[in-house]
């Protein structure tokens, strides 16, 4: 009797199936990813996915880590030489940039880090290097979080598409200092980028106040 042969990788892996959520997730949003549309379009039966994910949160878990993982740390190392403020600086361009290429999975990310082992070491760098500069440890983590905060809010939506292209929609009567918010829309990325840097350089210069005024050791 002739037997068909065994394919020689298995047809599901965690990797493939966070792929297909992933790109589920960026195309249609959070509420898109449901068993029966992630089996579909990997060609699966639904249960088959729980062979390696235990529940949907778990797979949705790894696609925000799968983002985490691609924010480079790397400014952190120790003898990088950049200091703490240019390295905070650094990453935080990184990191928004992975977020803004994945912007509907931000309202994971903003749950913290939990297990997830890319995110975990985020946080890890980001304390380390903290206090290796001389950051008391209260005030290492509360930077941290700030950074976070900063970072997450900038990524969730843009706030120039939030006005429409429409003059008539802004009368002056009602709105006199909004005449030339429809066209905003039009210049999102200098906008929104330059909201960006304007506020991460004022974090910036209040910490660096923060830090001339710590005690010396």
């Amino acid at each position: 009797m002739c037997r068909m042969a065994r394919p020689r990788k298995p047809l599901l892996s965690r990797d493939l199936i966070v792929e297909a959520a992933g790109t589920l997730v960026d195309a249609e949003g959070l509420e898109a990813v449901s068993t029966r549309r992630l089996a579909a379009a990997l060609g699966v039966s639904g249960p088959s996915l729980y062979n390696h994910f235990r529940t949907m949160d778990e797979i949705l878990d790894a696609v925000a880590d799968a983002v985490s993982a691609r924010v480079d740390l790397s400014m952190f190392d120790e003898g990088d030489g950049r200091g703490w403020r240019a390295a905070l600086h650094d990453w935080a361009h990184s990191y928004r940039g992975a977020l803004s290429d994945h912007p509907n999975i931000v309202p994971v990310l903003a749950r913290g880090p939990g297990r997830r082992p890319a995110a975990l070491r985020v946080a890890d760098a980001v304390f380390g290097a903290m206090t290796a500069a001389g950051w008391p440890p209260a005030q290492a983590t509360r930077i941290g979080a700030l950074m976070r905060y900063f970072i997450l809010g900038s990524a969730v939506a843009s706030f120039a598409r939030g006005f429409v292209d429409d003059e008539a929609a802004y009368d002056p009567a009602d709105y006199p200092h909004l005449g030339q918010a429809h066209l905003l829309a039009e210049h999102q990325r200098e906008v929104d980028e330059g909201a960006f840097e304007t506020g991460l350089a004022a974090l910036l210069d209040g910490l660096a106040l923060q830090y001339a005024a710590l005690p010396k050791p």
